[in-house]
């Protein structure tokens, strides 16, 4: 049983391609379970690369960062064949605290582009909410707390509040767990998921572009988590440019 988890389209070619890769080895009846966050089509395409050479294939894309890694917590989105999947099973019960079977290969990628969409969106809503209340003078933490006790609470407050403050105060958080060029990549793959099957993400759009920004102004490397601060501290900064410019 072979596990891979890698970054990106190109990252799997690299890893599984050519004649260093591991396709190039003897691969009839091992099975793959790859994890990572890509197009649909690309873990449909590298399981028939693998099933033409006697090889097994489950996706599984995982919610949940590097503590839950740690503690068998994740939420794994698989695809692939009913008697893959019963193969992979007791090695996924290790790493995920549930696992949801969609359907044949692709379909987890599709859950896991749409699973991560509303988080990385819910990052930049979160530092426009923090513009509308930063001058109360509130301290972060407690902006944080009151906010996962309403309707407009997400559960990544309860489980990363502390990391989220922080990036409020505009300090950068460690350890990084996923940075914001990783989010920046998988907001790209969503948009061009989306123009393949005809329709477009508006809202995603729009959040890219901050994060490209962001990125710009040197957060790539920073968590995921530092975008509620980045917004916020981005609007305090014009804000007060505009009043010295009066």
């Amino acid at each position: 049983m072979i596990i891979t988890c890698l970054l990106d389209a190109s990252a799997l070619e690299a890893v599984f391609g050519g004649d260093q890769g591991i396709l190039a080895a003897e691969v009839n009846g091992k099975l793959f379970i790859e994890m990572s966050t890509v197009q649909p089509k690309t873990q449909r395409a590298l399981a028939e690369r693998i099933a033409a050479i006697g090889g097994g294939y489950v996706e599984c894309p995982v919610s949940g960062a590097t503590g839950p890694a740690r503690e068998g917590r994740l939420i794994g989105l698989v695809g692939g064949s009913p008697d893959d999947v019963a193969r992979a099973r007791p090695v996924l019960e290790q790493l995920c605290r549930r696992i949801e079977h969609a359907g044949p290969v692709g379909s987890g990628a599709s859950l896991k582009l749409a699973v991560n969409l509303p988080l990385v969106v819910y990052y930049q809503a979160l530092g426009e909410a923090y513009s509308l209340c930063r001058h109360l003078g509130i301290e972060p933490e407690r902006i944080v707390d009151l906010f996962s006790d309403t309707s407009g609470g997400a559960n990544i407050l309860k489980t990363r509040g502390a990391m989220i403050a922080k990036g409020m105060r505009g300090d950068d958080p460690q350890p990084v767990t996923f940075d914001v060029d990783s989010f920046r990549k998988d907001l790209r793959t969503m948009l061009v998921e989306g123009e393949e099957r005809g329709f477009s993400l508006p809202v995603t759009e729009r959040a890219l572009s901050v994060y490209d920004e962001a990125s710009q102004q040197g957060w790539g490397a920073r968590d995921g988590t530092s975008l509620a601060g980045y917004w916020s501290s981005r609007s305090a900064d014009r804000s007060l440019e505009e009043r010295q410019n009066d």
